[in-house]
């Protein structure tokens, strides 16, 4: 049987581990991997804030699971970004950005990081996953892997890279439902794994236990330059190869297209009026 650990022990490893007092701290978590913790979601979070103090800001994901429903920043779920980050947009002093691609901070940092973003280059620059790298931060993977990174989808925005899959989203224009399709950089992220030998090989992240699981830091930045490093090298280093993933052969696909010289939908997407139904 695991231990249960107290808020205060889990704040201790953090501190181990190299999370930094005053910083910027991106967060994906799978908390039933880092259980049992006294306080559940509440305890760990209040463990994160503890190593950061009153100076950090910690930052989590906070999509919508709907494409479906216009986002709602007050009301809107985000269960697939797990329990934890379900929780921590819904507590007081908590900001949320107001996009379907949302993240959610609290701290002096938070209104700036939240601030308004466009919704169909979700993870550029101005972004809130692209403030926090501007700011220096860190990113800690709590019982995830770096396919859950999403600060590797920057590095593929920052290195254009010409793959990508049509999506769409709803949005409410002057009271109406408005569809937004438009292409987003994306695929099925397993390859993004391979960050975790580029990082061990410069010594760019380190290794820990916090709670019951394994804990992964590394900086915004070290984890961008490294993909940028290998995305030079291969444009399709994240891609699976072909026939071996729905979501990779897709992008794929609009690669192909480009490089045919029919193109793809622009990042500077079009919106159609489309009532909800």
């Amino acid at each position: 049987m695991m231990n249960t650990l107290e808020p205060d022990q889990v704040t201790a490893q953090l501190l181990s581990l190299g999370v930094e007092p005053g910083a910027v701290l991106v967060v994906h978590t799978a908390f039933s991997e880092l259980a049992p913790i006294q306080g559940g979601p509440l305890g760990l979070i209040r463990a994160l804030r503890a190593a950061l103090g009153p100076e950090g800001t910690l930052v989590m994901p906070s999509m919508s699971d709907d494409d479906d429903h216009a986002f709602d920043p007050g009301t809107t779920p985000c269960l697939g970004m797990g329990i934890v980050a379900d929780t921590f947009w819904r507590l007081p002093g908590v900001l949320r950005s107001d996009s379907p691609h949302a993240f959610a901070a609290a701290g002096p940092r938070a209104g700036e990081i939240t601030a308004v973003h466009r919704p169909d280059i979700p993870h550029g620059l101005d972004s809130p996953i692209g403030r926090v790298h501007e700011l220096g931060g860190q990113v800690l993977l709590l019982g995830v892997g770096h396919d859950a990174n999403t600060t590797v989808h920057l590095a593929e925005n920052l290195a254009h890279v010409r793959y990508g899959r049509p999506k769409y989203l709803m949005t409410v224009s002057a009271g109406q439902p408005t569809r937004l399709d438009y292409t987003e950089i994306d695929h099925c992220c397993e390859n993004f794994r391979l960050l975790d030998q580029w990082l061990d090989a410069d010594g760019a992240q380190r290794h820990g236990i916090v709670g019951n699981g394994r804990a992964r830091l590394a900086g915004s930045r070290a984890i961008v330059q490294t993909a940028l490093t290998h995305l030079a090298q291969d444009e399709t280093v994240f891609l699976h190869s072909a026939g071996l993933c729905s979501a990779c052969d897709e992008a794929r696909a609009t690669l192909s297209a480009v490089v045919a010289g029919r193109g793809i939908a622009s990042p500077a997407s079009s919106l159609s009026q489309a009532a909800h139904r």
